[in-house]
């Protein structure tokens, strides 16, 4: 009997020691006594630097369905991109809304389906994951909110921190989501590794008796350490300021902060020098016993509004001295929808229509991995091996292997014969180039070299004013341009290979210059061969991965917007005290004409200029008008343009009562003559004036619209196509 027990004793203490069978490497996290957080393999301090992205929820699901584009295929995308600018961490609200029931249990349905592919896509590109579950929010903006018959549309954001049912369904939800398994990974999230903590929930507004703020989170992390979850658990401590006592009372690891330093939907893009916004981040909860041993993040940030690529790095940096591990911007546009940045009007960023900002996103990872926790750090445009500039509109990051810069700059590399990486926009003493899009060039090996061109973002208006799916604020071009690039690991006379799908470019550079289309190339110096497999992997992607948005096929420039243009176009009005009505909550702004009682007005009009916005229209072929009659039926009215000589090319055309989208060749448009406005004193000078030299219609050199009309007419937009 006693030899059958110490046998037992044995088998067991062997089998839970671990010794009974091989031990699994350890590639998670965990929060030290003094609130780091370390990697489980070697103890190491880590951090992490990415995104949000919304792709499989709300509005960003419907609007990527609305684009003719599966959302698998624009996830991928947008993935590889991460994956190109440096990032390792990736977190999202989950929209609880779309995957949960009114009592908590999860819907396992095609939301669910498509955050699990994004798990996976992300897992396959080394991109850590924080979880967090539960948003409150509808699902619906900007647009309406659905009403999806989940717990967080009956009970709502207050309520469902302080009433029972409310939370009952909270704990039934996270158990349930917390024990489900990816069918990507066939893994629940606790045994992934790529998974490295959750957040509880996202932005919770306490109220009430503080001492059930601290049950609610330790009810809620109850639930969740139930399914076996052992990572690390953070809450958030920056919305509810007041309660941060109480937070940090519960049995949580680590508390999750936001940085808008800038503020959110100004409406519009906000210019001038905004680095003073980001130059210290104040955290003023370090006199609450035990938060001192917490560990710290940023799940969202952006400097909103403002499209100037210094902020981002230099955020990172305050970020840094104030002792955060994780920070992810909020929020990454997907490709499929950026041209019209819908999604969320206060911010913009993506790596095919805001280049000069993703670059200094790259850079910011760099700077988030690279300084040092806690520690202050110099001048706030100028420390370790960065630069920010505001006049020059650039972040830059010189190193002896790396040269990173987001506009063009006259700083020369560290040591150019060790450069193993350049990226940027514009160009540099190394690398000079004519087109705008982003570029990255890395050595694969001695000699050779992988060149990533993008093609050109062309900016049509502030991406920071009122959206609308019609409202294309970037265009994309495809161009060849002339590229320098003068390095010593590649000499003169380097041979050039497109290797991306479709791109059977080859040539030989002259010097070191030769033309480029976007695309991805191998470079090789002359004399070296190479036998890589240009499909085979090169650290988290394959040789030949190229992911771009194709050539903008709708309004390369909008000439006139109602909402936009309403304020600076010039009237032909003669009842002075005669407007037009301007329409801005409708579903398209627009403005709205109608003639003066006095009957011996008989035609109005307006002019507006548009020559700050021509380029990139190279192509165009058509001017499309948007607008409708108001009273007669039809109306008829002339559209025409203007050249910088005074030249003037105009048509005809009528109206009916809807909406219509006109399109008027450039072959219709004939000489005329214009108004001269604005009017002068005294007021019997001309009216018109007829260029009389003869002249052919240039695209380019076009600066001016005018529309004239006899009865009052309905104008959304006028754009060339």
């Amino acid at each position: 009997m006693l030899r059958s027990v110490l046998i037992f004793l044995w088998m067991a203490f062997f089998s839970l020691s671990g010794f009974a069978q091989p031990k699994k490497a350890k590639a998670g996290i965990f929060v030290d006594k003094n609130g780091v957080m370390r990697w489980q393999k070697d103890g190491s301090e880590a951090s992490f630097f990415g995104v949000n992205y919304t792709a499989p929820f709300a509005y960003g699901y419907r609007s990527i369905q609305r684009s003719g584009i599966s959302v698998e295929q624009a996830i991928k995308a947008d993935v590889y991109h991460f994956s190109r600018l440096g990032l390792d961490a990736f977190r999202v609200h989950v929209w609880d809304v779309e995957i949960s029931d009114s009592v908590g249990n999860l819907l396992n349905n095609e939301h669910l389906r498509l955050f699990d592919f994004l798990i996976a896509e992300l897992k396959n590109r080394k991109i850590k994951t924080l979880i967090t579950p539960i948003a409150f929010w509808g699902n619906g903006y900007p647009e309406k909110d659905e009403d999806r018959g989940s717990f967080s549309s009956k009970y709502g954001k207050q309520k469902a921190l302080t009433e029972e049912l409310a939370i009952q369904a909270q704990e039934r939800y996270l158990k349930q989501f917390f024990q489900h398994k990816n069918p990507y990974t066939g893994l629940t999230y606790q045994n992934d590794p790529d998974i490295i903590a959750t957040e509880v929930n996202n932005e919770p507004q306490h109220s009430g008796e503080k001492g059930l703020t601290t049950q609610y989170i330790n009810r809620m992390v109850k639930a969740i350490r139930g399914t076996g979850w052992t990572k690390p658990i953070f809450y958030n401590i920056s919305e509810s300021p007041k309660y941060a006592a109480a937070i940090v009372k519960a049995n949580v690891q680590g508390h999750s902060f936001q940085w808008y330093p800038t503020g959110l939907v100004s409406g519009h893009m906000l210019k001038g020098n905004y680095l003073p916004h980001v130059s210290r981040y104040k955290i003023p909860f370090d006199t609450i016993p035990g938060f001192k041993n917490r560990a710290k993040i940023v799940y969202e940030f952006d400097a909103g509004d403002v499209m100037e690529p210094y902020m981002y790095p230099a955020m990172a940096r305050s970020f840094r001295v104030a002792g955060f591990q994780w920070a992810t911007q909020f929020a990454y546009d997907p490709m499929a929808t950026a041209q019209g940045n819908t999604e969320y009007q206060t911010h913009y960023l993506n790596m095919a229509y805001t280049p000069s900002k993703a670059i200094s996103l790259l850079i910011a990872s760099k700077v988030f991995h690279q300084l040092p926790r806690g520690k202050a750090q110099g001048a706030d445009t100028a420390f370790a091996d960065f630069r920010l500039s505001h006049a020059a509109s650039l972040s830059e990051m010189n190193t002896a292997k790396a040269f990173y810069y987001s506009n063009n700059t006259n700083s020369k590399p560290v040591s150019p014969s060790q450069l193993q990486h350049i990226a940027g926009v514009g160009s540099s003493s190394v690398l000079q180039y004519q087109g705008n899009g982003v570029y990255l060039l890395d050595k694969v090996e001695p000699g050779i070299w992988r060149l990533e061109v993008m093609p050109d973002a062309i900016y049509l208006s502030d991406p920071f004013e009122r959206s609308s799916p019609d409202k294309m604020v970037t265009g994309i071009q495809w161009a060849k341009h002339e590229i320098t690039i003068d390095l010593p690991d590649l000499g003169n006379a380097y041979t050039i290979k497109g290797i991306n799908a479709g791109n059977t470019y080859a040539s030989v550079a002259q010097g070191t210059k030769l033309k480029i289309s976007p695309g991805t190339y191998l470079l090789s110096r002359k004399n070296v061969s190479s036998q890589l497999n240009t499909d085979g992997l090169w650290g988290t992607i394959t040789l030949s991965e190229f992911v771009a948005p194709k050539d903008t096929q709708s309004p390369v420039l909008m000439l006139f917007d109602a909402q936009k243009d309403a304020e600076r176009m010039i009237l032909f009005n003669p009842d002075w005290k005669h407007r037009p009505v301007a329409y801005p909550t409708a579903e398209r702004a627009t403005l709205k004409f109608s003639m003066p009682e006095d009957q011996s007005i008989r035609m109005l009009g307006f002019q507006s200029y548009f020559g700050d916005r021509i380029k990139g229209t190279a192509g165009a072929d058509t001017l499309v008008v948007h607008a409708r009659a108001t009273e007669l039926i039809p109306t008829s009215i002339q559209v025409g343009l203007m050249d910088r000589q005074a030249n003037f090319f105009a048509a005809k055309l009528e109206l009916n009562s809807e909406f219509q989208t006109i399109k008027i060749p450039f072959s219709s448009l004939k000489p005329a003559a214009q108004l001269l406005l604005p009017r002068p004193y005294p007021g019997f000078q001309d009216l018109y004036y007829k260029a009389t030299t003869k002249t052919t219609f240039e695209l380019k050199e076009l600066e001016k619209l005018e529309v004239t009309f006899e009865k009052g007419i309905e104008i959304s937009a006028i754009y060339l196509k």
